[in-house]
């Protein structure tokens, strides 16, 4: 295990939740960790699911590390999900999707930090001490302003009425669009059912549709637009699943 002379904080961190579906990167974030905190409990999760499993036996870690591409997982909105369900834990991204406009939303959905999966140990360990201590952290490239917009800025210009919906009703939008039921949406965003029913009866009078296949339908024939419409084509679709 490299060591590294990082200042670390005094709150650090004694516990960490490893969410990657790879085990030799898992266990080389699980060694940077050693290299910072001694002592550092550290979980690994392979999914989402295993994820929220270990949270729901009673794991409270002080950090999680989360990939974004995981077996039972389409696009950002696991990690909104995750994010429902441990509001008051930062979670640091790690992922090898590194598009600027995917970056920008992580963080407006509340990321403590993002790292691309190519950040040299020595790096991630001087960023968990920047974590350790409350901060927020993005790499020097993707704090540059940026003409480019931001997938909603392009779905709502393409489609106006997609500007209506709150934010709320777009993370609904979106597992609607994965196909998921009302029960799982109000799972996975941590809502009451009738909650979700009452998100879909008002976005479905925003778009101007009767049903969720028609608003299904709209958000796709805009996703493909606006994907026409970019230079970062791959984010955008992983995004807007």
């Amino acid at each position: 295990m490299q060591h590294f002379d990082v200042a670390v904080p005094e709150e650090a961190i004694s516990s960490v939740l490893i969410v990657d579906d790879h085990p030799l990167y898992s266990d080389a974030l699980a060694s940077a960790l050693g290299g910072v905190f001694a002592d550092c409990q550290v979980e690994k999760a392979g999914s989402l699911k295993a994820a929220l499993a270990l949270l729901e036996s009673g794991f409270h870690p002080d950090l999680v590390m989360f990939d974004l591409v995981l077996p039972d997982v389409n696009g950002i909105s696991g990690f909104i999900s995750l994010r429902a369900h441990v509001p008051d834990i930062p979670i640091l991204v790690i992922s090898s999707m590194t598009s600027h406009v995917l970056v920008t939303s992580l963080m407006n959905e509340g990321a403590a930090g993002f790292l691309p999966k190519d950040t040299p140990a020595n790096v991630i360990q001087t960023v968990l001490a920047e974590i350790a201590a409350g901060r927020k952290y993005v790499p020097k490239d993707y704090r540059q302003a940026r003409p480019a917009e931001t997938p909603e800025d392009l779905l709502e210009n393409i489609h106006p009425k997609l500007a209506a919906l709150t934010p709320q009703q777009q993370r609904v939008m979106k597992l609607i669009c994965e196909g998921k039921p009302n029960k799982q949406i109000a799972y996975e965003l941590d809502l009451a059912e009738a909650t979700v029913k009452a998100h879909i009866t008002a976005l479905l009078r925003r778009l101007g549709v009767s049903n969720r296949t028609q608003a299904a339908l709209l958000v796709e024939a805009a996703h493909a637009q606006a994907l026409e419409s970019v230079e970062e084509p791959e984010a955008l679709s992983f995004l807007c699943r």
